[in-house]
């Protein structure tokens, strides 16, 4: 800049500090130190206030000043109209300063919402801006509720009264309420005089509790619906002029741009999430058909070589990634299994699944998938089709097996009807049927308990029970047949094994395959059936008696022997096993006296004989009633404390006398 330039203004700014100076003097100060010579300098004054952004009324100083010193009126009316001059300047740079200040406002604003991240955060910095740019005690946002049918407050700055911030206002209630009915913006400099609002207590409550007295309310527009308000208000009497209606309408446009973005942004990030849900659904439906179309071929294949059941549920525990086993009906769960024979589908229990193997309402097992809890729905039909194969396959070893069950049962019936037969052709017969007929075995009777509706069901119940019988007596290694309205079974003992047990387990498992009560009785052991077919007549009949004696002690569905019978056992056997009778019953306590030396068996005898009276026992052995007493208390260690119950005494008796009646026989 020139010379010429620069001294122009610094004798203006020396000027203004001269005329300032003078109107801060008084009257008593020269003209030339505060009021400007000849008409070019009257702005100078006013400029040096405009440069120090003095108040406006600074700007009647000068004026003053010169009516103050006698100044001609023609000086004093270009003073005034210079004053005028800086005043509209003023007044404009401040406008100025003010649009700057609110579209530096709202430009920021528009940043904040162009990186929308968190919708609340964006309100609140509109609401706060609001409240600034305004100069207001408070500013506050409300949405509408499209399903309660009224607006709620959601975002409040400078807020201190909590019921305030709470306040939920119907269609057309209080002046938000209005503003949201009608989409238009509405302000009031008294809110409590203004009757155009429908005033209700609990709104007029919550704005008492905020001291609250003018109030601006602008509509939040999307398109031409209405989603809420923006509010600036006061704590005293205030006009809004227009150009502070019209800035709170921009932020509450940039306030419903941004509900608009998070509203777009949740539905966008829902859309995503659906969108990358359906991608896993689909990844995972495809791998799970190419998981179904693997166990499909898998088990084709075990079909088509003739694998087996095993075969099967080892295929189905690679597809699975699990343990899967086959299981008789009796080792399953019986509840489960229950319910997955009736639905027909595979049900879980517990950590594991139970798929039922039926075939024409026969339960032939189940299929186990163990320690799976969490089993697709893809996965679970994958088992069901595991069973159903494990069903056909079955049933196509059945088929193949009948001829053989046929031969095991004319094996059986041989031994009970020809018993002249040569022992050596009997065992080269059972020895192709994978039976050793020089092993102990059990002749076993079952019978069916359920009442018939006619003659065609009792004779498919009849089949059940003799097909379930067979298939029991192949995987035993034993022989079955039917026989007098019933099914007959010769099944090998194992070591440590009983008669009972087996007859318990037989009864059991018959009754779970058929699904009906199946009464068995089991014979006393049989030592080489080939080579003594009359005992295993013997043993059929005492099957059939103990069958019988069940029914009438009303054991329906049970199985035992005839040792199960106490002293009703020796009419059961076929052959009577005294001795055996004696040693089950009081053998202890015989075993004890010849040890010990002891009396404990005439004692026993002389109780009973007594009446069971101590005190005359002790008279007919001359020993004192406390002998008396430890003997019977030995006895009660020896037979258990129930044996003076009626039923165990009459056995305990019958059983003394035996044992006297077996000591004077000679051998």
């Amino acid at each position: 800049m020139s010379r010429d330039h620069v001294e122009p203004v610094e004798r203006s700014v020396s000027d203004a500090e001269a005329a300032a100076h003078g109107a801060e003097a008084g009257p008593g100060v020269p003209a030339a130190a505060g009021v400007p010579d000849g008409p070019g300098d009257a702005e100078t004054p006013f400029l040096e206030l405009l440069a120090r952004g003095a108040s406006a009324e600074a700007y009647d100083r000068p004026v003053l000043l010169a009516r103050a010193e006698g100044l001609p009126p023609e000086r004093i009316a270009v003073l005034e109209h210079a004053k005028r001059l800086a005043l509209r300047v003023r007044s404009e740079l401040e406008g100025r300063r003010r649009r700057e200040a609110e579209l530096s406002a709202l430009f920021e604003t528009a940043h904040d919402l162009a990186g929308l991240r968190d919708v609340d955060a964006v309100l609140q910095a509109i609401v706060q801006r609001a409240r600034s740019l305004l100069g207001t005690d408070v500013a506050y946002l409300s949405l509408n509720d499209p399903v309660r049918g009224d607006t709620y407050m959601r975002v409040t700055e400078g807020s201190v009264a909590a019921r305030f911030q709470q306040l939920r206002l119907g269609m057309g209630e209080g002046l938000g309420g209005l503003v949201a009915q009608t989409a238009r913006p509405y302000v009031t400099d008294d809110y409590f005089r203004d009757d155009r609002f429908r005033h209700t207590t609990t709104i007029d409550a919550g704005v008492s509790d905020e001291g609250l007295v003018a109030i601006l309310g602008v509509p939040l527009m999307l398109g031409a619906n209405v989603i809420g308000v923006l509010f600036a208000a006061d704590r005293r009497a205030r006009v809004f002029e227009r150009e502070q209606i019209a800035l709170l309408g921009s932020f509450a446009a940039l306030a419903a741009a941004a509900i608009d973005a998070a509203n777009l942004l949740t539905e966008t990030r829902s859309a995503l999430a659906g969108l990358e849900r359906a991608h896993e659904i689909i990844q995972d439906r495809s791998a799970v058909i190419e998981r179904a179309s693997d166990v499909h071929d898998r088990l084709a294949e075990l079909v088509l070589r003739g694998g087996g059941v095993h075969d099967v549920a080892a295929a189905v525990s690679q597809v699975l990634a699990g343990t899967v086993d086959f299981t008789e009906a009796g080792a399953a769960p019986a509840a489960a299994l229950e319910t997955s024979r009736a639905e027909g589908h595979a049900v879980r229990h517990q950590d594991d699944w139970i798929a039922a193997v039926t075939a024409g309402g026969e339960l032939l097992g189940a299929l186990v998938l163990r320690g799976h809890p969490g089993l697709d729905p893809v996965d679970q039909r994958t088992l069901e089709r595991a069973a159903m194969v494990t069903s056909l396959l079955l049933l196509a070893r059945r088929s193949a097996a009948e001829a053989e069950q046929r031969v095991r049962g004319e094996l059986l019936d041989d031994l009970l009807d020809a018993r002249d037969r040569d022992p050596r052709v009997l065992r080269e017969r059972a020895s192709r049927l994978r039976a050793d007929l020089d092993a102990t075995h059990v002749v076993l009777a079952a019978r069916l308990e359920a009442d018939a509706a006619d003659a065609d069901q009792e004779a498919d119940a009849r089949r059940r029970l003799w097909s379930a019988a067979s298939h029991l007596a192949a995987t035993r290694h034993g022989l079955a047949a039917a026989r007098d309205g019933g099914t007959v079974l010769l099944l090998p003992l194992a070591p440590g094994d009983t008669a009972t047990e087996l007859a318990h387990r037989t009864a059991r498992h018959l009754g779970t395959a058929v699904h009906e009560a199946v009464t068995v009785g089991a014979s006393a052991p049989v030592q080489g059936p080939a080579a003594h077919p009359d005992a295993v007549v013997a043993a059929y009949e005492e099957g059939r008696r103990c069958v019988e004696a069940l029914r009438l002690l009303g054991r329906c569905g049970d199985g035992a022997a005839a040792d199960d019978f106490g002293f009703l056992g020796l009419l059961l056997a076929g052959a009577r096993d005294v001795a055996g009778f004696v040693e089950r019953t009081i053998g202890e306590v015989v075993a004890y006296d010849e040890r010990r030396g002891t009396d404990l068996v005439r004692t026993l005898d002389a109780y009973f004989a007594c009446g069971m009276s101590p005190a005359r026992t002790k008279d007919d052995l001359h020993v004192h009633v406390n002998t008396v007493a430890q003997r019977l208390e030995r006895v009660a260690r020896l037979l258990g404390e129930d044996w003076q119950s009626p039923a165990r005494a009459l056995e305990i008796q019958l059983a003394l006398r035996l044992h006297r009646l077996a000591a004077r026989i000679p051998n």
